[in-house]
């Protein structure tokens, strides 16, 4: 990053009637020019899809900018995970020039292009969509519309790239890199601002989350995954708007979920969104059991991001449905004591739990079926894992949710749960040979009561 410093060093600052990331959406400015001996950014770390995409939107005659998340981490040294490149064109004529294309969207429309696996999103530049704007186009306008909070159901209002930045969500994503001429186009002070380590939102922070509250867990997430600060102008309004993440589609919200917490920052981000009241619109049950004061909560629910977090480091495969189970773990132990407490049959009690917790938390965070009935069943097995007899514990060897639960239940363990060393007995073993099995479940006490039906002595029979 010395090349940075350097750079700021020497540019000429913008002057005070420039951009300003707090001045209205319609404020323009020129842009600062990072040349190529300036900026780290090279072509052999961007993808040949992103390249081609590039090349064959300038060949059309079109503009063509890599931007957003991709130029901001090859400028901190971080090799992107994906690109955007941001263009001219209108999405009609992107699915001209790619065969291999289809738009997305209605609230905002979307091209995906296809190069082999990879994917490269393309959007078009974006205007302003203020409807109040007397100089607006009332052509353009037509395409923006809000609803009564204030959040855009629809902007597919275009423009120049000058717009397109002002219209992002934080300086650091704001930054453009063109092969034209290799170099960084700066409208927002973006670089300034990943010198700082600062996530900045451009425009007023309470009216661009009212837009879209989406963007409030987008800047706890950067500020997780880069270790930047939260600028306190963006920050300010956030545990106050917090509320309007519950207008949001459930749908959308499970994508926002799997981004927060499987992108190998997910115990910082947790941290992050407490802080800032982001977790209780998302989990209201779990955030209410944590507040009741329920004994180890937040203890399993960061041991589990943060064994999330080393997996992802690890290389080793990660599951929503665990995550879930996790996450959701303090609000099923809340709902199974208030049904307990009602006299219910356990086994009974457990199903009506779980259905519960399930059925509320879609509400929030939908969750495909695919994920829930993984997550049901790590959740049974933890009431089956201590009732340990040949007879169970060769059915448990067949469940293909059995070293999910496993992995749970030495969670619990470690998060200070009490269960009687059962962890210890199950890890014995299943690290235990065929000859060794036999021998831990003859040492194991006869099941106690309540672990299945108890026989009937026989009468003795009286003879004749």
């Amino acid at each position: 990053m010395k090349w940075l410093s350097t750079f700021w060093r020497n540019i000429q600052k913008p002057t005070s009637d420039g951009f300003s990331p707090d001045a209205s959406a319609n404020s323009l400015r020129a842009p600062v020019i990072i040349p190529r001996d300036q900026h780290s950014i090279s072509r052999k770390h961007i993808s040949e899809g992103a390249l081609k995409v590039i090349a064959r939107l300038r060949a059309a005659k079109f503009q063509a900018f890599l931007v957003g998340g991709g130029v901001r981490d090859l400028l901190l040294g971080i090799r992107p995970k994906d690109f955007d490149v941001a263009t001219d064109a209108r999405p009609e004529q992107i699915r001209e020039l790619f065969r291999s294309s289809r738009i997305i969207g209605r609230r905002f429309k979307i091209v995906h292009v296809r190069f082999g696996s990879e994917t490269i999103e393309v959007t078009t530049f974006r205007a302003s969509h203020n409807i109040d704007d007397a100089d607006s186009e009332p052509t353009k306008n037509t395409q923006a519309i809000r609803s009564d909070s204030g959040m855009l159901l629809r902007d597919n209002v275009f423009g120049s790239v000058e717009e397109d930045a002002i219209r992002r969500d934080f300086t650091i994503n704001a930054l453009y890199y063109t092969t034209e001429n290799f170099a960084v186009y700066d409208y927002t002070n973006g670089m300034q601002d990943i010198e700082n380590r600062l996530i900045r939102i451009i425009g007023d922070a309470e009216t661009r989350y009212r837009e879209d509250p989406v963007r409030m867990l987008r800047a706890v997430r950067f500020a997780a995954k880069l270790d930047f600060a939260i600028e306190e102008a963006t920050a300010r309004p956030i545990r106050e708007l917090a509320h309007l993440l519950t207008d949001i589609s459930s749908a959308r919200m499970f994508d926002e979920v799997l981004k927060l917490f499987m992108g190998g920052f997910a115990e910082a981000t947790f941290q992050h969104m407490q802080t800032h009241g982001l977790f209780a619109p998302l989990f209201p049950a779990t955030a209410a059991a944590i507040d009741a004061g329920q004994p180890l909560a937040e203890e399993l629910i960061l041991r589990a991001l943060r064994n999330t977090d080393l997996r992802i480091t690890e290389g080793k495969p990660i599951t929503p449905a665990f995550i879930y189970a996790a996450l959701l773990w303090p609000a099923l132990q809340q709902q199974m004591a208030e049904i307990s407490q009602q006299g219910v049959q356990e086994s009974l009690a457990i199903q009506q739990a779980i259905h519960i917790t399930l059925e509320r938390q879609q509400r929030h965070t939908g969750i495909p079926r695919r994920f829930s009935q993984p997550m049901r069943e790590i959740w049974e097995l933890q009431w089956r894992l201590p009732r340990r007899d040949a007879r169970r514990i060769q059915n448990l060897l067949e469940h293909p949710r059995l070293r999910a639960a496993y992995d749970f239940l030495l969670l619990r363990e470690q998060s200070g749960e009490e269960l009687d060393d059962i962890g210890a007995w199950w890890t014995q073993f299943l690290s235990a040979d065929e000859e060794q099995r036999p021998q831990l479940l003859r040492q194991l006490a006869p099941p106690s009561g309540g672990g299945g039906r108890k026989r009937r002595p026989r009468r003795a029979r009286v003879e004749q």
